[in-house]
């Protein structure tokens, strides 16, 4: 019956916004530049470029706008101007070459996971790629084709189903797009590396409207800044991933004890995750719910162990020498249905705030002061949590793709949720206090997951690799048309 009713309301939808396409555009567009500035869009422009497009051209107030613009991070609220869906790279360009025309501030969203709501903007040109979805697996040659607007659990479905797997994120609803320019970190990282060091090749929608393969024998210096440089160079079509085998049952799951014994398991985990195989990835969650969940704080331990079966529990034991936990959900799991486990498809009504940054080790300093800074309230989810790294990701050097920090082994994190209907700037401020004394633990963050820093920063965290960004971004954008991401200006 529900599956019924999504389907009336799906297709109810669709007939709309077929009757919003048919009609003729009666009014100019009120837009804004990349630079700030108040631009007028032409209604016979807007016919010309919805009557070129396959996929659906969306206006304020038609039906499938909303949807659109939103974004993960419920606490964003913009409204593009006008949204581009496209169907294929032929729209992809057409968008492309059209805002660059007008100078429209532009914006590109997969999965919308954006925390800074970069996939979405202000009376720009949005750019939504959730009509461009699909996954071909080549099991012969271990290659997936992935089509730029795909979601992970996509990939993971077709490529599991055959035996085979690429790091993925941890989110299945996370889009394959950003989270791969940026880096791409998941339960396999350790083992088979980042999500942009499995990528073979990408077609990629420069901001000059080509369509531009790269690879290691095709323009190669986009091949190498695609990978890290998130969406500075333009918008990717199709992704060449790398697959591996690996069986499909794996170990995985939960730990959950008592925040009382934080400080102690914090301590464990400082020596345990650093010591840790390839094959075993673990974080570590201390998290405090709002007062209305009427739950207690906990510390949990999340992993999946896609080792050989049978020394699971040699690699295991330490954890299980920790005393009774609340739950031990730890056990054999689909990999596929674990990659979904952490998935969120409720309508979103919570406000968030985090800060998040690498550490190339946990000293007890840093266990003092992630203890001593934590403060619950009774008003908001407080969470501090670690996502493991090291491993195959650290055996690439820094310079060999555009991401830099292989020297990292965890990224951690400080967290704040709460109740869209309440005032977040305190539990904002919260976040921005704690960090302040944990920062100095950290080295540099990741660009998925952090907000507007200062450009002096956002430089400095490309590292080494700041200056041949530079160069890339002077040859394939020279005007910032791309500039809603981790930033790397033009110096021309």
């Amino acid at each position: 019956m529900l599956s019924s009713v999504g389907a009336a309301v799906a297709l109810s939808l669709a007939g709309r916004q077929a009757l919003a396409a048919l009609a003729p555009i009666v009014d100019d567009v009120s837009a804004v530049t990349g630079a700030g500035a108040k631009v007028t869009v032409p209604k016979s422009a807007l016919q010309e470029l919805r009557d070129s497009l396959r996929g659906a051209l969306l206006l304020p107030g038609q039906p499938g706008y909303d949807e659109a613009r939103r974004v993960l991070n419920a606490a964003i609220d913009r409204h593009p101007a006008l949204i581009v869906q496209p169907t294929g790279a032929a729209d992809v360009r057409t968008a492309v070459d059209f805002a660059r025309q007008y100078g429209l501030l532009l914006a590109v969203k997969c999965g919308g996971h954006s925390f800074a709501g970069k996939s979405t903007c202000e009376g720009g040109m949005q750019i939504d790629l959730s009509r461009m979805r699909g996954v071909h697996v080549d099991p012969t040659a271990l290659k997936a084709y992935v089509a730029g607007g795909s979601l992970l659990g996509e990939l993971d479905h077709e490529a599991m189903s055959l035996g085979l797997v690429t790091t993925a994120g941890t989110v299945s609803h996370t889009g394959v797009g950003g989270l791969t320019l940026g880096g791409g970190f998941g339960r396999l990282a350790r083992r088979y590396g980042l999500a942009l060091d499995n990528v073979l090749g990408a077609d990629v929608v420069t901001a000059d409207g080509r369509l531009l393969h790269a690879s290691a024998d095709e323009n190669p210096d986009l091949y190498w800044g695609v990978r890290g440089g998130g969406g500075n160079f333009g918008v990717v079509t199709e992704f060449e991933f790398r697959l591996h085998p690996m069986a499909r049952q794996v170990i995985g799951g939960n730990l959950i004890f008592p925040i009382s014994r934080a400080r102690e398991l914090l301590d464990f985990y400082a020596n345990y995750c650093l010591s840790a195989p390839d094959e075993l990835y673990c974080d570590a969650v201390m998290s405090t719910p709002p007062a209305a969940a009427g739950q207690p704080g906990v510390f949990i331990f999340d992993l999946c162990y896609s080792g050989p079966a049978g020394q699971a529990e040699n690699v295991l034991a330490p954890l299980r020498k920790l005393g009774t936990p609340i739950a031990d959900k730890i056990g054999p799991v689909d990999y596929v249905k674990l990659q979904r486990s952490g998935d969120r498809t409720d309508p979103r009504n919570e406000g968030m705030y985090l800060k998040s940054g690498f550490i190339n080790d946990f000293p007890a300093p840093l266990v003092a002061a992630l203890m001593d800074g934590y403060r619950p309230d009774p008003a908001r989810s407080t969470t501090v949590f670690f996502q493991q790294s090291g491993g195959a990701i650290g055996r690439v050097a820094a310079d060999a793709t555009a991401f830099p920090h292989r020297r990292s082994r965890l990224n951690m994190f400080a967290v704040a949720t709460w109740d869209l209907a309440t005032d977040g700037a305190p539990h904002s401020a919260y976040v921005k206090d704690y960090w302040s004394g944990l920062r100095r633990y950290t080295d540099g963050y990741y660009v998925n997951e952090v907000a507007n820093e200062p450009q002096k920063q956002v430089d400095d965290n490309y590292q080494v690799n700041i200056g041949r960004l530079t160069e890339l971004k002077n040859k394939y954008d020279p005007t910032n048309l791309f500039r809603l991401n981790a930033n790397v200006k033009p110096t021309v």
